[in-house]
């Protein structure tokens, strides 16, 4: 036995073919900020799926600790059962958890369980109610595509795919695959513009290598980081620069630097001029094709 105080924090995050879920690692920090205040001494066991630098069960010494704590989950199963086995000389406590059968080895191998739901027990709420909130990162829609094949061999759209999500994947943000495809019987895509115009309108930025992707961001207001997948430019680039819009990377200048210069521009400069070409666009300023439409069908008649 250590002779000072010192705990392990344990839950499903921990093992290696567990998982971290969101109500878990908020569970666990509220853990963390009640040790904390308390001035308990602790150290947090994760998946290396998860987290492969952190510290891990394999390379835990149990001898070091007096307590193991079991974060959120419900109590069943061996691998909860070989932390009791592991840490026998610990106290073992489990704290928001769920107990489906209070007499299982998973469940009464510990000393104290404080259960969120319990048989015959009032429900408490969840540990992740009262997490300590921090500060909310940005919403970004991602609109990518692997189609276009009527480029041919300027198609750089699985290089900039892989690039831009291989680059989304290291930014703290909240990310939302989104398509412009629309299907009235698949729930997971919008029937009507309008439903997708809905989310675009509630983003921080859209990323994106479409065309549409690009005009239907800032038809919302939503600043839109724009990458043309085709070499020498086509469609994208082409709608950037009748939009007005410079947050524009080519495929062939993709890079780390230039996605983080426009990144921040776009949550910084760029909301306010998102929404200078809403205006734009609901005030009818700028001609299109179908302005000159009635006086060519008018020609095509006549001849």
């Amino acid at each position: 036995m250590p002779r000072r105080r010192r705990v392990v924090l344990t839950g499903w995050f921990s093992f290696r073919d567990g998982e971290a879920t969101a109500g878990d690692v908020l569970a666990l920090r509220r853990v963390e900020d009640v040790l904390e205040r308390a001035e308990i001494p602790y150290d947090v066991v994760w998946s290396p799926g998860f987290r492969p630098g952190a510290l891990h069960l394999a390379g835990v010494r149990p001898e070091e600790y007096s307590h193991l704590v079991f974060v959120c989950g419900p109590l069943y199963g061996p691998q909860v059962e070989e932390l009791h086995r592991r840490f026998a000389h610990c106290v073992r406590i489990a704290v928001g958890t769920s107990v489906v059968d209070s007499g299982a080895p998973a469940a009464a191998g510990f000393h104290r369980v404080l259960a969120r739901d319990a048989p015959e027990a009032e429900p408490v709420r969840d540990l992740s109610a009262r997490a300590p909130a921090a500060p909310a990162p940005p919403v970004v829609g991602v609109v990518l595509t692997h189609g276009q094949h009527e480029y041919g061999a300027l198609r750089r759209h699985g290089q900039v795919a892989d690039e831009v999500t291989r680059w989304l994947a290291g930014r703290d943000c909240a990310r939302l695959e989104l398509e412009t495809r629309l299907d009235a019987h698949d729930w997971r895509l919008g029937a009507t513009p309008a439903q997708l115009e809905a989310v675009l309108g509630r983003l921080d930025l859209v990323v994106t290598d479409r065309l549409h992707g690009l005009v239907l961001a800032l038809r919302a207001g939503t600043p839109a980081l724009a990458v043309d997948p085709v070499e020498g430019g086509a469609k994208v680039t082409g709608q950037a620069r009748a939009c007005g819009w410079p947050a524009l990377v080519s495929a062939e200048h993709l890079d780390a630097d230039r996605l983080d210069h426009w990144w921040d521009w776009c949550l910084s400069s760029g909301p306010e001029a998102a929404r200078r070409i809403r205006a734009e666009f609901l005030a009818g300023a700028e001609p299109d094709g179908a302005d000159a439409l009635p006086q060519a069908l008018e020609r095509l008649a006549a001849g």
